[in-house]
């Protein structure tokens, strides 16, 4: 379980191709220091597994189902990733409670720089519309952000200097894909009144 509070900007160093897989080298000494093999670590927003340490870097695998729902596939050597450990039991929760199971993409639409923050406007799919309220919770490459306008087919957040410094979404262009995670509590109540409405029809 993560956060969503990004730790470490860091890098891809090697990308290796393993027919409809890949094992990704990724450099993050910060999210390193004190690793092990299998442990958890998020990339982009993306839980992946540990598989091999050394110097600063560490190698995870990346399955077929992994690479089409999130957009590691666009990844390449040099990519820039936001890098998270999971959070510690009896730390504090900073961002929002994240699993790390990207439910989709989106691309960003547009930005809009302010005088001491910028605005990104980000597409939506369509089967994710209902988890994304205004003023809700919503991660965004594994940054933990807050909903500023909420559309069928589009949301917007806000960015402060610190989230553009310290994180991809200071580098994301119009057009780049982003993974998406919505709050799993609002996917969690919606099959609660789901069984509930059925259990009433019987």
């Amino acid at each position: 379980m993560f956060t969503g509070i990004v730790e470490e900007l860091g890098e891809v160093t090697a990308v290796e191709k393993l027919g409809d897989a890949s094992r990704f080298r990724l450099r993050g000494p910060v999210v390193t220091e004190g690793a092990k093999h299998g442990d958890s670590i998020a990339v982009n927003g993306v839980c992946l597994t540990v598989v091999d340490l050394g110097d600063g870097e560490f190698t995870a695998d990346v399955m077929a189902e992994t690479l089409n729902r999130s957009s590691l596939g666009a990844l390449d050597t040099g990519s820039r990733v936001n890098l998270e450990r999971p959070m510690a039991l009896g730390g504090r929760l900073g961002g929002h409670i994240v699993q790390g199971h990207v439910d989709g993409t989106g691309r960003i639409v547009e930005r809009k720089l302010s005088e001491n923050w910028e605005i990104v406007k980000i597409s939506l799919p369509a089967e994710l519309t209902r988890y994304v309220v205004e003023k809700g919770s919503i991660t965004v490459d594994g940054v933990s952000l807050t909903v500023v306008d909420a559309a069928p087919d589009y949301f917007t957040i806000s960015l402060i200097p610190t989230t553009l410094a310290l994180t991809t979404l200071g580098i994301k262009e119009p057009g780049d894909p982003v993974n998406l995670e919505v709050d799993v509590i609002a996917k969690y109540v919606e099959r609660l009144l789901g069984d509930r409405d059925q259990e009433g029809t019987k």
